[in-house]
């Protein structure tokens, strides 16, 4: 199979990690007779500092071109303590969502048995977890209009908007992910406050009964938040708008016991994106110590949900799940053992992929 991808490094340590998951992507293709090919565009701080522009037209007509995207990481220190910059790195992260289609954030949260000790919630409570977010990306408060302040500065507004397509759309995907699952499916909204969470609410039961195998809850966003704490394993897939979706999957992030352990893709109509769900983390920035293993398991989704290739994509689960359990493992996680560079980690992936 011929496969083209689209890199996008990134800032802070989204060029160190994304590098290993290549080495990996690499040694699959080598393994199972893939032609992989690569292009390589700018996007976020690195953008605007070569260009001004956090997402180029030239990134863009390199990412509208893939068979996939791989993303490392956007952000840097001096726009983030510069609440007045008008460009920002995080703008190139949310054009290149809404030019690209992105609708849909996949975000998987597992816990690893070699690692289970790590996640701040009891083992009884984490042991066995398995759920997955379904967040919609290109609609909701971080895009509606209009949105500003007043003439005196002294007031502020964002407006939400949702249309009943990008709820079908978004739904829709999480209905056919529970059918491949546990048959569980959670709408998470505020429907008891707000006009936009009704209309989730509602669509999401006129849809239900297309689903008879799936069975369908409806929590609101603070009992979820709650609930992932108390008890995570009760959930399955879950749907829920933009920002909901942003602030719980940070949440939930953590129960695996390290946020550099999780990947996530971002699914349109066309092309598909994949990312570790860590930040640029540009105090980490150079050193060879930041941990690629969720930028390696997004690669991983890739070949699953980009590429139809689910044997391909085991091999890279199996292969994260052995440095686990064999202690090859970055500083972040190694416990007081032995803490390998981010680059060692990559060579001994790919090493044991081909070997």
């Amino acid at each position: 199979m011929e496969i083209n991808i689209a890199l996008l490094p990134g800032d802070g340590i989204g060029p160190e990690v994304v590098a290993q998951a290549v080495k990996v992507v690499n040694a699959i293709g080598k393994k199972f007779g893939h032609k992989i090919s690569y292009k390589e565009g700018l996007v976020g701080a690195c953008a605007i500092d070569a260009t001004g522009d956090p997402y180029p037209d030239a990134t863009h007509e390199i990412c509208a071109a893939s068979d996939a995207v791989l993303f490392g990481a956007i952000g840097d220190p001096k726009y983030d303590n510069d609440p007045k910059a008008k460009v920002r790195p995080e703008q190139g992260l949310l054009r290149m969502r809404q030019k690209l289609g992105l609708f849909a954030n996949v975000r998987p949260t597992f816990t690893f048995p070699s690692l289970v000790h790590k996640s701040p919630l009891k083992l009884d409570r984490v042991d066995g977890v398995d759920f997955v977010f379904f967040r919609e990306l290109t609609g909701g408060i971080y895009f509606g209009e209009p949105r500003g302040r007043n003439e005196q500065g002294t007031k502020a507004f964002d407006t939400n908007v949702y249309s009943k397509e990008e709820i079908v759309r978004l739904a829709r995907m999480g209905f056919e992910a529970a059918q491949g699952r546990r048959k569980l499916l959670t709408c998470v909204d505020k429907a008891n406050v707000m006009a936009t969470s009704r209309l989730w609410r509602e669509t999401v039961q006129e849809l239900a009964p297309e689903y008879p195998d799936v069975k369908v809850e409806y929590e609101f966003v603070d009992a979820v938040a709650m609930r992932l704490i108390q008890w995570p394993k009760a959930y399955d897939v879950l749907i829920t708008e933009n920002l909901f979706g942003d602030i719980l999957t940070d949440e939930a992030s953590v129960i695996s016991g390290s946020m550099g352990l999780m990947p996530s893709a971002s699914l349109g109509s066309k092309v598909k994106l994949f990312e570790p769900i860590h930040g640029s983390y540009p105090q980490a920035a150079g050193k060879d110590i930041a941990n690629p293993l969720a930028t390696v398991l997004s690669a991983a989704m890739m070949f699953d949900y980009a590429f139809g290739l689910k044997e391909e994509a085991q091999a890279i689960s199996d292969v994260v799940n052995l440095s686990l359990a064999e202690g090859y493992v970055t500083e972040d996680i190694a416990d007081g053992g032995k803490a390998y560079k981010t680059s060692e980690v990559g060579d001994w992936l790919a090493a044991k992929i081909l070997g």
